[in-house]
């Protein structure tokens, strides 16, 4: 088992790689918490926003465990897609939950952005679906 650090190109990629994705679950997670303080419990119940809310908060805490344990470790660690999965179910239902308020003619708020580099460059990142 050949346990050398991989090719300094192929670390900073795989960093960048990450490092962008966790970003953007953090975005939508946080999109989600601002979604829910608008959201009228005619179009969500209450208790379901409680879920939502609960699963967002529950989701930014690993994901900030996450880029801890990664800045901790020596070398560059990935993440496990199975571990990544439940956060991409969670900003599915955060997209959902855009869409039923559009529909529903309520104006959301402008999406902010923490990754100006990349808006520009990929003409739907700037919008919510």
């Amino acid at each position: 088992m050949d346990r050398s650090f991989p090719p300094p190109d192929s670390s900073q990629l795989l960093e960048e790689l990450l490092e962008s994705l966790l970003a953007d679950f953090e975005h939508w997670f946080g999109r989600g918490l601002r979604l829910l303080e608008l959201a009228p419990d005619s179009l969500l119940p209450a208790s379901e926003q409680r879920r939502l809310t609960t699963a967002l908060n529950g989701a930014l805490a690993e994901l900030a465990a996450a880029r801890a344990l990664r800045r901790a470790s020596p070398c560059p660690i990935a993440l496990d897609m199975d571990a990544m999965a439940p956060w991409h179910r969670l900003m599915l239902r955060v997209w959902s939950l855009s869409s039923l308020m559009r529909q529903a003619g309520l104006i959301l708020p402008e999406a902010e952005r923490s990754l100006p580099a990349l808006q520009g460059q990929i003409p739907e990142i700037d919008k919510d679906p």
